[in-house]
């Protein structure tokens, strides 16, 4: 009888050890799972893909010309630069790691932009005031550039939607520039009024701008779905440097011809920008980013 009572007993522990082991294991398990997880959560590369529109403005730093009027003021020639008229495109590839709420970004971009701007000259008989010809130019810039930023953000919350705010520095390699000029007349000096529009007048025009460097700032938010997050941006970039080449203002003899010289110029920039990023760990299909 002792002999059965020994027997089950040792049964009994052998039972009770491998159930704690299980627990153990089980307890184990659950452990690594979160740390995983939270290590998902904590720390991540990011991969992803943007494309979006642009707005530009040109601000001269200082003015130049070829024709200056000598019966009135020079001011009334002066270049008229619109404000974010025209609609440019971008395309971006960001690079990011993620640490608890701060993204450390590069992001490589193709971004063409275009601004316009326009001036009128006008010719009047100093005898006969009714005898005029007024010429207004339209100039259509279009500038490419491959901008090589550096980018930090910050995640103003941590759920599956997430607002953020982004500031850096880039530098924009100019890649080409192609200009546009429309020259539309209102010739009263032939006895009526006659309005005559040229054939519009287009000229490379890389030499006329340089790459220059800037600051960035904006604000966006990044929604999870699934292990992927999809972003939406809006930035506002300004340069810091002038875009014109200073040594080629005057080298284009087709532009020098019809009295336009390059300004110096800043340029400003609004950028809205539609993407999804990828996490480059746990990319399985069995882990799930549950966010908390």
């Amino acid at each position: 009888m002792r002999k059965i009572y020994l027997v089950l007993l040792l049964v009994s522990v052998a039972l009770g050890a491998q159930a704690q082991g299980k627990k153990r294991a089980a307890a184990f398990n659950a452990n690594k799972q979160k740390a995983n997880a939270n290590q998902f959560i904590e720390q991540q590369w990011w991969l992803g893909f943007k494309a979006g529109i642009n707005m530009a403005q040109a601000d001269p730093i200082k003015r130049y010309t070829i024709l200056t009027p000598t019966n009135y003021s020079s001011s009334l020639v002066e270049k008229k630069y619109d404000a974010f008229k025209e609609i440019g495109i971008q395309t971006t590839v960001e690079i990011s790691y993620y640490y608890k709420g701060f993204y450390f970004s590069t992001q490589p971009s193709y971004i063409s932009s275009t601004f316009t701007y326009s001036n009128q000259l006008q010719w009047v008989n100093a005898t006969n005031v009714n005898e005029q010809l007024t010429q207004t130019y339209k100039q259509t810039q279009k500038v490419e550039y491959a901008d090589l930023p550096f980018i930090i953000k910050y995640d103003i919350t941590g759920s599956k939607l997430r607002p953020f705010v982004q500031v850096g520095i880039f530098y924009s390699l100019l890649l080409n520039a192609v200009k546009t000029v429309e020259v539309s007349s209102i010739d009263q000096a032939t006895g009526g009024t006659n309005t005559i529009n040229s054939e519009p007048l287009i000229v490379g025009a890389k030499d006329l701008f340089s790459s220059y460097w800037g600051l960035m700032g904006g604000i966006g938010a990044s929604y999870q779905f699934g292990n992927v997050r999809l972003v939406l941006d809006a930035t506002y970039r300004q340069s810091m440097s002038n875009i014109a080449n200073p040594q080629n203002r005057f080298i284009n003899d087709r532009l020098s011809g019809i009295g336009d010289a390059q300004d110096d110029l800043n340029l400003k920039n609004i950028t809205i920008s539609a993407g999804v990023l990828f996490p480059m760990r746990y990319l399985s299909s069995s882990f799930k980013s549950n966010d908390r």
